[in-house]
């Protein structure tokens, strides 16, 4: 055995191959949490646009996304010494073998595209999707992850960002919004209610993100130190603080406090505590997620009275979620607990700086966004057609629906040639 490899920490390894997998687990959690949220005859097919992230992503990630994310390199992407995985082996890359560092990076590349079809299912093009968050990954999310994770200029800067605030929420806020402004609102929005038409899935849903997060967050330590088991503990309570405050908004407006209002606060703390998970006090994490939860609760109430059809409010839930969490950090960070001093420690420059990795993840993510989606569109048509919106993207996107009749799931399957089949729903 090697050094390097004899370096390798067994404990660290164990729980990063927990981490690992919690996090992958999200993917499909998101599908359940998406999937709940469209009507029923696009279910299918919202679930798609994250399970197929696993296959697009996942490969380019291998291939060429870890290079440019996490190669060595002093410019503004890493090099290409990890393309097609050259060089990636049971070396150590901190205490753990660099191929389970690749593996775990990689589950957040998958998710962060993800994270974006929410803003425009039901009316999206399969296969233009596919293209779009495969060149997506490559060009957008590799190049910010090196910035900030990978030694590029807002690490060398001295932004804070623990597990993903700008890489991942900022990054896929910000293509979010221009991907919904390019496609434009779906026909029916507007005219009609487009209510959820499974709110269990989205509890289910929610849960199993809360649940892979643990990984998220506490795996960002990528050690089973100290510092994981502050980010742990801080996933737990921020996002409860911003439960509550979303209850209690909901309760002083309404009066009634929604379910899909409880897994969407719940989703909004999740993203606020991510950049500083492992950086603030467990008492900072609980006022960090309270705050979280009003700008989020404004926007979407806002979105709703616009022509902005963000599906899923995945700018209000992550774009601006991840925003404020980025903020906070600056605020409510402590070299106590293991980050840098930030504004109540008297060092107001950190906000300034997290100030500056946002805003540069903002304006880098959306340009790029709409560059590629007008590519994308020049070779595949990114809009389905009218009549396909009225039938419902299922079936003529994948030749299935999720329900006949309410009375349970069937494959509808077509002879080679013949036209989809069409259902009203």
């Amino acid at each position: 055995m090697t050094d390097t490899v004899a370096s390798v920490n067994a404990a660290d390894t164990a729980w990063m191959l927990v981490a690992t997998a919690l996090v992958l687990l999200m993917t499909p959690a998101l599908a359940f949490f998406y999937g709940g949220l469209v009507r029923a005859k696009n279910a299918l097919n919202t679930m798609m646009m994250s399970v197929a992230s696993l296959a697009v992503v996942g490969v380019l990630w291998a291939l060429i996304g870890y290079s440019l994310a996490f190669g060595p390199a002093d410019g503004f992407v890493g090099g290409a010494a990890y393309a097609v995985l050259r060089g990636v082996g049971l070396e150590a890359r901190g205490s753990i073998p660099h191929v389970l560092f690749l593996a775990y990076q990689g589950t957040f590349a998958v998710i962060t595209a993800a994270l974006i079809s929410g803003a425009i299912v039901e009316r999206m093009r399969f296969g233009a999707y596919l293209a779009f968050i495969g060149l997506w990954s490559v060009c957008v999310y590799a190049p910010i992850a090196h910035w900030v994770w990978g030694g590029g200029w807002l690490a060398r800067l001295g932004a804070l960002d623990f597990a993903g605030g700008t890489v991942v929420h900022a990054n896929a806020g910000a293509a979010a919004l221009v991907a919904a402004l390019v496609l434009g609102p779906r026909k029916d929005y507007g005219r009609q209610a487009l209510l959820p038409h499974n709110v269990p899935f989205v509890l289910l849903g929610a849960a199993l993100l809360w649940f892979g997060w643990f990984g998220f967050n506490a795996g960002s330590a990528l050690a089973a130190n100290p510092q994981a088991a502050l980010a742990f503990a801080n996933t737990m309570l921020a996002p409860m603080a911003t439960l509550a405050v979303w209850m209690a908004l909901d309760l002083a407006r309404t009066g009634r406090a929604t379910a899909v209002g409880a897994a969407t606060g719940i989703v909004v703390g999740l993203v606020a505590v991510t950049p500083a998970a492992g950086f603030v006090s467990p008492a900072g994490a609980l006022v960090l997620g309270a705050l979280a939860a009003l700008p989020s609760y404004v926007a979407l109430l806002w979105r709703s009275r616009t022509r902005l059809d963000d599906s899923l409010d995945v700018v209000a839930a992550h774009g601006l979620g991840g925003t404020v969490g980025a903020l906070l950090t600056g605020v409510f960070a402590a070299a106590a607990w293991g980050g840098t001093d930030g504004l109540l420690a008297g060092n107001a420059a950190l906000v300034g700086k997290q100030a500056v990795a946002v805003l540069a993840t903002l304006g880098y993510s959306a340009a790029m966004t709409l560059l590629l989606l007008k590519l994308v569109d020049r070779v595949l048509p990114l809009r389905v057609g009218r009549r396909e919106e009225a039938v419902g993207v299922d079936v003529h996107q994948h030749g299935e629906e999720a329900y006949s009749s309410g009375e349970g799931a069937i494959l509808v399957i077509a002879e080679p040639g013949a036209a989809p089949p069409s259902k009203e729903g």
